[in-house]
């Protein structure tokens, strides 16, 4: 298990780079699903500085609040409602550059100015998602939707 985080400043892809191996040592051995979920969030939250990270764990028919990193967040989301709700519904990664454009958006928090939401799949199933938010509008592109969905199949359990 890794101990510290070792911050990369360079491009988004090189961050990425560097962190990736870092929470593969943070993952290894541990099978602890909440424990995986809340070092996950702490690095990206850390490397990132995004106004909030976190995941949404399907239970019934809801995304209830999982690990996450920053400030308090709405508890429980239908699917097909706000940008996890869609994501979960659709299957798909979703990048929103403005939620206030977004149909639907939730606005746990009107600091929240743009998002990125990717789907947690295990057996080819939807059991969550991870949920991004910046207070800078477009901050998420599609090197952060390849980086993120790298690191959600790090996720088992």
């Amino acid at each position: 298990m890794a101990e510290d985080l070792m911050i990369n400043k360079g491009s988004k892809a090189e961050q990425y780079e560097a962190l990736i191996p870092q929470l593969k040592g943070l993952l290894e051995g541990e099978t602890d699903l909440i424990a995986n979920l809340a070092n996950i969030t702490a690095a990206l939250k850390e490397q990132f500085g995004w106004f909030w990270v976190g995941f949404y764990l399907v239970k019934n028919d809801q995304l209830v609040l999982g690990p996450f990193q920053g400030p308090v967040a709405c508890t429980r989301i239908s699917r097909g409602r706000g940008v996890c709700g869609s994501s979960w519904l659709q299957a798909a990664t979703l990048i929103v550059p403005d939620v206030e454009k977004f149909p639907g958006h939730i606005a746990c928090s009107s600091l929240s100015k743009s998002e990125i939401v990717v789907p947690l799949f295990w057996q080819e199933k939807i059991m969550g998602v991870l949920d991004a938010d910046s207070s800078e509008y477009a901050e998420f592109d599609e090197t952060d939707q390849h980086y993120l969905e790298r690191i959600t199949r790090l996720i088992t359990y």
